[in-house]
């Protein structure tokens, strides 16, 4: 009984997850966070 409300419950906790990744809203942060290792902003140190 309580591991099926364990599994219920982290069942919802990925299905809020997923949905808050996938959201329109956030496509912007990610795709900024995409870009960060290709920005040449900053010289290598030595």
């Amino acid at each position: 009984m309580i591991s099926g409300i364990v599994t219920a419950i982290l069942l919802l906790c990925f299905l809020g997850g997923w949905i808050w990744a996938w959201s329109p809203r956030r496509k912007r942060d990610f795709e900024d966070a995409a870009r960060l290792p290709l920005d040449d902003d900053q010289e290598p140190t030595r």
